[in-house]
């Protein structure tokens, strides 16, 4: 029996998504594809301890508990490349993508650099510096010189979003300076620098990759229509079921290939593994836009990966067991 750690919970914002990640893999490891594997419940409390079903570990303990593990963390320290740091000083195979990829497409700003050479569009962007108190005075004070700022320098709406946040969490849509600020106020909470970006209307996409999946070495999943009842998709339409998804989308042909090549050139170019998603604006003049990826991304029963999964025929077991394979694998 192949002994798999789920590691889920974490220090993240992102704790309770994580939590249901971690508990959609477990339940398919216990129900599903028990005859192969022996799911080992790895939970990092929100100070950062880990524990080994419910009990506490070091890490050096960790390593003798299991074979391989199942990457569930989202956000902080899951997906900006630290726990890769980790296991790979422990020696412990694992899944998702590498240190130095989890880094960079954890970082907005950089990853967006690191695709624009390949002719990607990309929304225009800046960033604008996290609150200090230090240096910013009140955060009042904060949020209404940084909203005159972007105010002066880039035309409206805007995006505004951590840099290195996940799951749209303090994701804000401003039309006015007065929302600006609101948003700045809302950020000045958060430690995490911020993205400003330019807002495009239009049709939004999302395209799952995996690797080695039906002879493809990076299988693209039909591209999923994201139908939003407000401006933008965040934390709350991604995780109330309020967003409707129509999966495949309503593209044409031409358009669905774009989508599933540019997916397949961005999970390529941050040299991401296993498995991604990249998320995409289709303008109807202007064409695509590249919006974001996501390393991990979520597994909830609330989560696209899943439904992307299903829509091809295959089964969340089964990509449970594909993607443990290719980790146990090195590949």
């Amino acid at each position: 029996m192949i002994k798999v750690g789920v590691m889920r919970g974490g220090v993240s914002l992102e704790y309770p998504i994580s939590i249901q990640t971690g508990g959609a893999v477990l339940s398919a490891l216990r129900e599903k594809l028990s005859d192969k594997y022996k799911p080992v419940d790895i939970l990092i409390d929100t100070e950062g301890a880990l524990h080994v079903n419910g009990r506490p570990v070091t890490a050096e303990k960790l390593r003798e508990s299991v074979d391989v593990i199942w990457n569930g963390l989202h956000g902080l320290y899951g997906e900006d490349g630290k726990i890769q740091q980790l296991l790979e000083s422990l020696g412990v195979p694992y899944t998702g993508s590498g240190p130095l990829a989890s880094a960079l497409s954890m970082h907005k700003i950089n990853t967006k650099q690191a695709i624009q050479h390949l002719g990607i569009k990309t929304p225009s962007h800046f960033m604008v510096a996290h609150y200090n108190e230090v240096f910013d005075g009140s955060r009042e004070e904060y949020a209404n010189r940084k909203s005159r700022e972007v105010y002066e320098k880039m035309s409206p709406p805007w995006v505004l979003k951590p840099v290195s946040g996940g799951s749209s969490i303090a994701t804000f849509l401003a039309r006015t300076i007065h929302e600006l600020y609101d948003a700045f106020l809302n950020l000045s909470q958060l430690s995490d620098d911020i993205l400003i970006e330019e807002y495009i209307e239009g049709r939004e996409a999302t395209v799952g990759i995996i690797d080695r999946f039906r002879n493809d070495r990076h299988y693209a999943f039909l591209p999923i229509e994201i139908v939003k009842p407000k401006g933008i998709w965040d934390y709350e339409g991604k995780y109330s079921g309020e967003t409707q998804e129509i999966s495949p989308g309503r593209f044409t042909h031409e358009e669905r290939k774009q989508l599933e090549d540019l997916a397949r050139a961005v999970h390529a170019a941050l040299d991401l593994r296993h498995y991604s998603r990249s998320d995409f604006i289709i303008h109807p003049k202007r064409g695509i836009y590249f919006l974001e990826v996501n390393a991990l991304p979520g597994l909830t029963s609330e989560s696209l990966f899943p439904k992307m999964i299903t829509s091809v025929g295959s089964s969340f077991p089964e990509f449970v067991d594909h993607v443990l394979t290719l980790a146990i694998k090195g590949k």
